[in-house]
């Protein structure tokens, strides 16, 4: 199986709060990414954001400028989904 394969098996298959390293709230992250880019217009990529709720959390504290990359698909859809209509404003 490839990688992207796997990782939409995973996605697909498996809930959010079902897998080892889900965290319904990134604060430590969000509060560095505050500290190394305080302006709300910064570029922001979360590389293997998966279905992190960093961006959600990011869009709550005004960011506008913001990227989600994942090789999986299936991870993508689901927070796009999650995002609602917020979703057209990340990339």
């Amino acid at each position: 199986m490839n990688v992207k394969a796997h990782w939409d098996k995973i996605y697909r298959e498996k809930l959010p709060d079902a897998v080892s390293w889900y965290c319904p709230h990134l604060e430590r992250s969000v509060a560095l990414i505050e500290k190394a880019a305080p302006a709300r217009d910064s570029s922001i990529i979360d590389v293997g954001g998966g279905e992190s709720t960093l961006v959600d959390d990011l869009i709550a504290k005004g960011y506008r400028n913001l990227t989600v990359l994942d090789v999986s698909q299936a991870a993508v859809d689901v927070t796009k989904s999650r995002l609602g209509p917020t979703a057209n404003r990340v990339h």
